[in-house]
């Protein structure tokens, strides 16, 4: 046998334990219990990752085919949920469910202070599960909001990442796109594009409209029905506003840039060619009386 080592507690002797083999009956309780636990929550976790959710996940795909980013927030729930519950299990089995009971108030406290402290975070995990559930918004949208605009890349728990135009990946709370309007441009089969151009009032209007609307036609990419459209907008101080409106298909991005650019382009060459003057200077009519004083 080899000596004790004793453990002083208030000046009293608390308990006396022998290291050695023969010393770890004292601890086989404790560590019968975290293999129970260990045990618990291994079996629940590996029964919900590799049987429960797959199967939810492909029942979840097989309904909602045209809606990618369900299956995946879905799959995300589940795994915390097993999480959860593998905990749960986990104490059960170990015995320590009475634990968790009497501390009742602890853990109540506890969640009152993570609430308060945390309801940014939980507003978000709300939103998000709003969004997932919208049939209208999934991945691959192209969505347009008041400070932004882009293609939907992922959406998850707490925020969404948004792909911009000029190729930047934005991260957006999904708090800020459920309290804000969100507009879809390209949700239909097509789109309509909407450019002004300025003409002077000397000009032939209805020349320039034809002029607009034989470039639109002109362009790869603007579809022919509906046909291009060009009308008189305004009579402005300076110059008479002519708006044209054309469709394109479901375009993204940069290549509606280019697109709008060849129009641009191909209206200044037909305006020009037709004589017709872009964007006038402004013309001001000054009234007033000049006076020479002679001095000697």
């Amino acid at each position: 046998m080899g000596p004790a080592i004793a453990v002083v507690l208030g000046g009293g002797i608390a308990s006396t334990a022998e290291p050695g083999p023969e010393g770890l009956v004292d601890y086989w309780p404790v560590l019968t219990r975290a293999g129970w636990f260990i045990a618990g929550f291994l079996v629940v976790t590996f029964l919900g990752w590799v049987l429960v959710e797959p199967m939810v996940s492909r029942a979840i795909h097989r309904r909602n085919r045209n809606n990618p980013t369900l299956r995946e927030a879905i799959s995300r729930y589940l795994r915390l949920l097993v999480l959860v519950v593998a905990f749960l299990v986990g104490a059960g089995v170990a015995g320590y469910g009475d634990l968790i009971a009497d501390s009742a108030l602890v853990v109540a406290a506890a969640t009152l202070a993570v609430g308060v402290a945390a309801q940014t975070v939980i507003g978000s995990l709300v939103s998000g599960t709003v969004l997932v559930v919208d049939p209208e918004f999934n991945v691959g949208n192209y969505i347009e909001w008041e400070t932004g605009e882009g293609t939907v890349e992922s959406i998850t728990l707490r925020i969404t990442r948004v792909r911009t135009p000029d190729g930047g990946l934005v991260t957006v709370p999904n708090t800020v796109l459920t309290e804000q309007a969100i507009e879809r441009p390209y949700a239909r089969d097509r789109s309509r594009v909407v450019d002004r151009v300025d003409l002077a009032y000397d000009d032939d209007v209805g020349e320039a409209i034809r002029v607009l609307e034989t470039a639109a036609n002109g362009i790869e990419g603007v579809l022919e029905e509906p046909a291009p459209h060009a009308y008189v907008e305004e009579f402005g101080g300076d110059a008479v506003g002519v708006r044209i409106h054309y469709w394109v298909h479901d375009p993204r991005g940069r290549d509606l840039f280019e697109l709008r650019s060849r129009y641009a382009r191909a209206a200044k060459s037909g305006l020009e060619s037709a004589g017709i003057t872009i964007s006038p200077a402004s013309k001001r009519d000054l009234q007033g009386r000049i006076e020479v004083e002679r001095t000697e």
